[in-house]
């Protein structure tokens, strides 16, 4: 056996293996994923007269295809249109996210389309974030975005947090500003796992392949995936979280830990 196929390695990216068991994302017995219509494995269908409709088929999420490949629990706390200010104001407490029976040893937050694209809310900054008091977080994206980080984080201390990115649509993103504002939100996921203990970026704008035409012909079903393209991210989620573990493994020694009372004093928790 090559036991140093399962260390980290230098010249390795966060993609470069695809784990379609999950890695080591299966250390993890309960996992949540906050998001939008891509997190919820939302369908577009079209109707005889061309009417749209748009389906939340939380089955053929990426958070569901990740739960039966790596064998945890998955929480599917997203919904189609979802924006972290909704999340906060009212969506998150009337479907239950912060009851304490819900929580979860780590959490995949993948917001943002709908907030910066849709709300056109300001993106903001790390500075708009209060890390004591996250109730002080100014009315931003950075500033919702954080304090839902920090409601969780309330609820289960040590758990694990990871931030995505939004892929970018083409490969000359300079020219595209809607890759160039996905490229600030980025920046902004990077500042926030800064400010926080055990938190990550999965940053597919930068790793991830780029979703043009020819991507979004065998992924996508109209403006959303199709099931190939939901058990594609799942893949490269998995994938991505078992680079971050055997890159960072006194980060995640303590896993088995988490939401009990108890830890080894000689690991970083």
């Amino acid at each position: 056996m090559d036991i140093t196929k399962f260390y980290a390695s230098r010249d390795e990216k966060p993609l470069d293996v695809i784990k379609a068991d999950g890695g080591f994302t299966g250390i993890f017995r309960t996992m949540a994923f906050v998001g939008d219509s891509l997190s919820s494995g939302e369908f577009e269908s079209t109707n005889a007269e061309g009417g749209k409709g748009y389906h939340d088929l939380f089955e053929y999420s990426w958070g569901q295809y990740i739960a039966r490949a790596a064998g945890l629990k998955a929480y599917n706390f997203s919904r189609g249109g979802m924006t972290a200010k909704e999340y906060l104001e009212s969506w998150g407490a009337a479907n239950g996210v912060w009851d304490e029976d819900k929580a979860a040893q780590a959490y995949v937050l993948a917001l943002g389309v709908n907030d910066l694209f849709g709300l056109r809310q300001e993106l903001g900054s790390v500075s708009d974030v209060d890390p004591e008091n996250p109730d002080n977080n100014a009315p931003t994206f950075a500033g919702m975005y954080a304090k839902i980080i920090q409601k969780y984080k309330e609820i289960q201390p040590k758990a694990r947090f990871f931030l995505m990115t939004m892929p970018r649509e083409s490969l000359k993103y300079r020219d595209n500003p809607g890759d160039m504002l996905k490229l600030e939100h980025a920046k902004l996921l990077y500042d926030l796992a800064a400010l926080f203990d055990f938190t990550y970026v999965i940053d597919l704008w930068k790793y991830g392949p780029v979703y043009d035409a020819e991507f979004k012909y065998n992924f996508f079903l109209g403006g959303h995936m199709n099931a190939a393209g939901y058990l594609l991210t799942a893949q490269m989620t998995m994938s991505y979280i078992d680079w971050i573990i055997r890159n960072n493994p006194e980060d995640f020694a303590q896993v088995g830990f988490i939401g009990t009372p108890w830890h080894n004093a000689e690991r970083k928790w």
